[in-house]
């Protein structure tokens, strides 16, 4: 991985975000500098004093991969440019498609509340309306069934999320 200065660190990664415009996937990664030549440990007494140098690594996949360390004085600054070029560079993002997510939740909500009402078995039991009375009870028992299907999904869940 190459090391670079702070200003070539942002021409290359704009010309990298350029490169990637229509199809491609960049990976940032952020993290503390620690490092001293000995052995870096968890956390010290001293940490709370002492300011470590940031490292900010790129890479592409492929043939892309630079950093740059960005010391403690500098971070404000570098963090403005950076913000202003990640912010110029994410307009390529796809938009989620909240018109079907919202369709899906109303259809499932809707379905919640066919599960909550229970269906009036009425009409009489021998002459005219007696196979409407029979749909109406096999519909009942399907509403039932399904109840109790929806019903062991839930328990399910909640087992899942205890163990």
């Amino acid at each position: 991985m190459q090391l670079v200065d702070n200003d070539t660190f942002f021409r290359q990664l704009s010309t990298l975000f350029e490169s990637s415009e229509k199809s491609g996937s960049i990976w940032l990664t952020h993290k503390r500098l620690t490092y001293d030549g000995g052995d870096a440990h968890m956390s010290s007494p001293d940490d709370g004093e002492k300011e470590y140098p940031c490292l900010i690594r790129v890479t592409n996949g492929k043939e892309a991969n630079f950093s740059t360390r960005v010391e403690p004085g500098e971070l404000e600054k570098f963090q403005a440019a950076y913000g202003t070029l990640l912010k110029a560079s994410m307009n390529t993002l796809r938009k989620r498609d909240k018109k079907r997510e919202k369709q899906r939740a109303e259809e499932v909500a809707r379905r919640k509340r066919r599960l909550a009402e229970d269906i009036a078995i009425e009409g009489p039991k021998r002459g005219n309306g007696r196979r409407k009375r029979q749909r109406k009870v096999k519909v009942a028992l399907k509403l039932e069934e399904s109840r109790n299907k929806a019903k062991e999904r839930e328990e399910a869940k909640v087992r899942a999320k205890s163990t």
